[in-house]
């Protein structure tokens, strides 16, 4: 018996729900519509082609663009094809696109037209490997043009589900982004952790805004309900006054979003008029959800079951879910690990810490990354002790729930002491003034890293009232050293803070 046909495939979940779900409508976007077959179909044609263009097994191709249906087949072509996908965020420019392509070393780019002028300021490594510059849309060569009809190949390509599907590049939010290598068989593993750990149903109609590039939407989501024959409603762009539009007028029964997207669509000035009886689940993830915030969805629409879902690009991402009856007693958790996940919070010489106290999260798990590409050191680091080290700080209570306390490298040591800038980024929450915060490390002559703050206002206050606020709500030594007032946090596109940008 071949492992072949012993494996498990990405592009094996939308072929077995092609024979189960022929005719059903698997996707929408932009006023089109693929059957399963349809879709199964593009699929093929797209992996044929790009083979036919000289790429070979284990050659990566980049993904730069914004949500489409082209997007998604030219990530489940590249699986069926034995090609490795790096998607990258598509507001990336210069230096950084340039550094993405050439640590990857992807030989070709599916680009949407509208971006491609960033291709042309790619300089240096990132240029010299790109051997191929495929429209994705909104071409008469593009990828989409291509395969929308013809015949159906056999795609010529033996893929394992031990080979590598994907690249997803870390955040990058205290350092610069490194790739974690993810195979089929991790891919695929995760895809059933979320089916079992978010009641993810056929019929639930979801609608995807954030976009694919970012593991969450792809992997947690829209992946795992094309395995089970949902039809997927796909946005190009998040905008929370269209989406409000979407739930009320298309009946969608589920829904992603980061928490700065539910805060935007629970301010929007649509809000009180929406009907949103309909949507029965809303999931949230990448960063805390303000209290404020969760109550007032919770208000507006009683039956809504919120899931709070935490993880991280290297296990695929989803470790543990925080679900709907849970959030009543334990509000600022991230629930418990997930089928496939094993999880335990050590100290820094690798012991359990008892329940209630700070450690760091590791994990072993067939949905883990098989390392970083071309970083043997960084593996080395993450994979010690047969556990892999996730640099999260956390602690867990008696009964398995897992509260965040803060990134390792978010840890502040100030005058000796170390400060979770979560825990101050809590407390200044509390002020009725405060819109967002991010508090850093910065550093500091006497105290080799002062504690500082950077606020978004939503009313007049000034640094000293902030200040007043946070005594008796914090020691002493967690009060900012300085707090700096400024019109937005600078964020990725999946909404994470980048703290290092606020150190800069």
């Amino acid at each position: 018996m071949s492992v072949i046909t012993r494996s498990s495939t990405v592009d094996g979940i939308l072929r077995r729900s092609a024979r189960a779900f022929s005719e059903r409508v698997a996707l929408r976007f932009d006023g089109r519509e693929w059957t399963y077959a349809a879709l199964d179909a593009a699929v093929s044609r797209a992996a044929s082609y790009l083979l036919g263009l000289g790429l070979e097994k284990g050659d990566r191709v980049a993904a730069f663009g914004k949500n489409s249906d082209a997007y998604l087949i030219g990530f489940i072509a590249c699986a069926r094809a034995g090609l490795v996908h790096v998607p990258l965020n598509y507001n990336l420019t210069g230096s950084e696109l340039s550094y993405l392509l050439g640590q990857s070393g992807s030989r070709a780019v599916l680009v949407d037209p509208a971006l491609a002028a960033a291709l042309d300021d790619v300089d240096g490594e990132g240029a010299r490997g790109v051997e191929h510059r495929i429209p994705l849309r909104d071409a008469a060569d593009s990828l989409l043009a291509r395969v929308s009809s013809g015949e159906v190949p056999q795609v010529e390509a033996e893929v394992a589900d031990t080979d590598l599907a994907q690249f997803l590049y870390t955040s990058g939010t205290t350092s610069r982004p490194k790739a974690a290598m993810m195979s089929h068989k991790a891919l695929v593993h995760e895809y059933l952790s979320c089916l079992v750990a978010l009641d993810l149903k056929a019929d639930d109609n979801p609608l995807h805004v954030m976009p694919l590039y970012h593991s969450a939407q792809m992997h947690v989501f829209l992946m795992p309900w094309l395995a089970i024959g949902a039809t997927n409603t796909v946005l190009e762009v998040p905008d929370a006054g269209e989406i409000l539009r979407r739930i009320e007028q298309d009946g969608h029964r589920a829904f992603f979003a980061a928490p700065t997207l539910w805060v935007a669509m629970a301010n929007h000035a649509d809000f009180a008029s929406r009907d949103l009886d309909g949507l029965q689940r809303a999931y949230y993830g990448a960063s805390i959800m303000p209290g404020p915030i969760l109550e007032r969805l919770q208000r507006k629409a009683p039956a809504l079951g919120f899931y709070n879902c935490f993880g991280q690009s290297e296990v695929a991402p989803l470790t543990t879910v925080l679900r709907p009856e849970e959030h009543a007693d334990r509000p600022d958790s991230a629930g418990r690990p997930v089928l496939f996940v094993e999880a335990r919070v050590v100290d820094a010489d690798g012991h359990d810490v008892m329940p209630g106290e700070s450690g760091e999260i590791v994990y072993r798990s067939p949905q883990l990354c098989d390392g970083y590409w071309d970083d043997p050191v960084a593996t080395e680091e993450a994979f010690r002790d047969g556990w892999f080290h996730s640099g999260d700080l956390v602690r867990v209570d008696e009964e398995g729930y897992v509260f965040v306390v803060d990134r390792i490298k978010d840890v502040i040591n100030t005058g000796g002491v170390l400060v979770a800038s979560r825990e101050v980024e809590d407390a200044l929450y509390t002020h009725p003034a405060v819109a967002e915060v991010a508090v850093v490390g910065v550093p500091d002559e006497k105290w080799v890293e002062a504690v500082a703050a950077f606020v978004v206002r939503k009313a007049e206050v000034t640094a000293d009232e902030l200040t007043q606020h946070l005594r008796g709500r914090v020691a002493p030594f967690k009060i900012p050293k300085r707090i700096t007032f400024v019109e937005a946090l600078p964020r990725n596109a999946s909404g994470k803070i980048l703290k290092r940008e606020l150190r800069a």
